[in-house]
């Protein structure tokens, strides 16, 4: 498979304390790459020095083949990004938001078939700030398309959904992937990364302790003997709440 982003020896260091330390990985092109780890892991450090918001300390970076080094132009041209906090002018509805953001990156677009990728062609109208949880985190993705990307960033994007808007992003983020794009995520939901992720790297306090499958991480971990303390029961209590609510979307 090709590599369409190459992490080798990246160090990010504030004073005295080293965010990441010395990590390398790469990502194959077209497949959704999960980030793993608890708060203060390097995670976010680490994507925000591929995206080229924030700089590094040593090591290297390329994206679809330009090095962040030279060519840090290069790689926001062929990447999209959706952060973790985002603001948009308020007085702007949705339409004439993607209309700025595609004027940013020269681009003719047409804002009401990008809305109607994310489901918020109804909201065409509507500002940014009236939108519920789930429509916003929806908006922010269809902004990080809008140059037609190579490789999406997205940074805990589903936190703080309910149900329905949580497994109806993840509708989206699969249909992102089966259009070629590659997608680079990193989430505290386990179940999330198991649905989402190809592959996914466990990072805690700066250092990467595994890079696999989901799948081939559990087996290596039942290898060893563990056991769960109680039996687990074939569905979660959020799939009886699917079940009994609908997985339609809710609109506010």
């Amino acid at each position: 498979m090709n590599k369409i982003i190459e992490v080798q020896q990246l160090v990010k260091k504030y004073d005295n304390f080293t965010a990441v330390n010395a990590i390398s990985f790469h990502v194959n092109e077209g497949e959704i790459f999960g980030l793993l780890g608890p708060n203060g892991a390097g995670k976010t450090t680490t994507l925000e020095i591929i995206e080229t918001l924030r700089s590094k300390t040593s090591g290297s970076v390329q994206v679809c083949g330009f090095d962040l080094d030279k060519d840090p132009i290069k790689i926001k041209e062929v990447i999209g990004v959706q952060l973790q906090a985002a603001g948009y002018y308020p007085n702007l509805n949705l339409t004439q938001l993607i209309e700025l953001f595609a004027g940013l990156y020269n681009k003719q677009i047409d804002a009401l078939e990008l809305l109607n990728k994310v489901q918020l062609t109804e909201k065409a109208k509507a500002k940014y700030k009236e939108l519920s949880g789930g429509q916003k985190q929806r908006f922010s993705i269809a902004t990080t398309l809008i140059n037609n990307p190579k490789v999406i960033f997205l940074d805990e994007p589903t936190t703080g959904l309910d149900p329905q808007a949580r497994r109806n992003l993840w509708d989206l983020i699969l249909s992102l992937r089966s259009t070629g794009t590659t997608i680079v995520l990193t989430t505290h939901y386990m179940d999330e990364a198991e649905v989402l992720c190809d592959r996914v790297a466990i990072v805690d306090a700066g250092v990467i302790s595994k890079i696999d499958t989901p799948s081939n991480l559990i087996d290596q971990l039942l290898a060893t003997g563990f056991e769960k303390p109680l039996p687990v029961k074939q569905a979660s209590l959020e799939d009886v709440f699917i079940n009994l609510t609908g997985k339609a979307l809710r609109e506010e």
